[in-house]
């Protein structure tokens, strides 16, 4: 396969509940109890999050402007995008936005990529910080269904391209 060949997108889908990601009986086991409560704590925060993920893209904006603004530090400015990025890649998959997971991560493995930040460094983080404005405006929850696949689809080719 050559180098230009587009890659299919992949996709992300961590366990949906505690359960699915702890181990149950034997050494070191959970409570099972305990984890049913903690599964209703995530439950009933998960109305929450689309108000945390939309101070996170108020957050990441001005992390983005303060970078594309910025002349000097850009790997403090870059660190700042990365930290909001990650933040919102670890709560998505655990309030059902897997897509915001992978996307979350591609923008960190992306930045974490980069070293100094130009024009096309910068449109590369500004697409995938739409691709995330896109996925709460909408609702993607899941994978997005089709319209997911294929925002990932171009982010991943984005991404091919910063290689």
């Amino acid at each position: 396969m050559s180098d230009d060949t587009p890659q299919k997108a992949q996709v992300i889908n961590p366990p949906q509940t505690l359960q699915g990601k702890v181990e149950k009986g034997g050494p070191g086991a959970v409570d099972l109890e305990a984890l049913a409560k903690a599964e209703e704590v995530i439950a009933n925060l998960a109305d929450d999050y689309l108000d945390w993920v939309k101070e996170d893209l108020v957050r990441l904006e001005a992390a983005y402007e303060k970078l594309k603004t910025q002349g000097g530090d850009d790997a403090a400015n870059l660190e700042s995008v990365f930290q909001i990025a990650h933040d919102m890649k670890g709560q998505g998959g655990s309030f059902g936005y897997d897509l915001m997971t992978a996307i979350g991560d591609q923008l960190c493995r992306l930045v974490e990529k980069m070293d100094t930040v130009g024009p096309r460094q910068l449109n590369m983080i500004r697409v995938h910080i739409d691709a995330m404005r896109v996925i709460i405006t909408k609702g993607l929850k899941g994978d997005g269904g089709n319209e997911g696949r294929q925002l990932l689809m171009g982010l991943t080719l984005v991404g091919d391209k910063a290689k």
